[in-house]
């Protein structure tokens, strides 16, 4: 599951209806899906969640090779025309994470693969082109890989 993780933050952010309805339902995973190079821009705001990679955590010895735990990179990146809109869908967008995450783990207990995740966000961009204000959060997941589990 833990290659799969960013599926999870997809899932988060289009469960709030409201969120989704303010960013005009441009929420991708990934990258933005133009069918001609030479369209414009994708309107703003939007949000792509992009899988930055993970690393294994093999801290402990009694499983050989692969420990039972990846750190997981999640990237959300968040635009909006101002910068105080882009204040406001930046809080909303980590809060609907949150409150996402806390729901599955409290519904599906050890079931949901994220344990823990640690949250960053990077400094505050301006592109001229688009013209928009952008940021990226970050979340370092916890995440249980099924490697180690016993096949039924």
């Amino acid at each position: 599951m833990s290659l799969a993780t960013d599926s999870i933050f997809v899932a988060a952010v289009q469960s709030n209806a409201a969120l989704v309805e303010r960013v005009g339902g441009r929420i991708y995973g990934t990258a933005i899906p133009l069918p001609d190079e030479d369209a414009d821009n994708v309107p703003v705001p939007y949000v792509i969640l992009t899988f930055d990679g993970l690393n294994n955590d093999d801290s402990t010895k009694d499983q050989p090779y692969e420990g039972d735990y990846d750190k997981v990179n999640i990237g959300v990146e968040v635009t909006a025309e101002s910068l105080n809109a882009l204040h406001e869908l930046t809080q909303i967008i980590r809060k609907t994470i949150l409150d996402y995450i806390c729901g599955q783990k409290e519904a599906n207990g050890d079931k949901f693969p994220i344990d823990d995740y640690q949250f960053s966000a990077q400094a505050i961009q301006f592109d001229s082109l688009k013209p928009c204000y952008w940021q990226v959060l970050n979340y370092q997941c916890d995440v249980r890989n099924d490697l180690n589990d016993e096949q039924d």
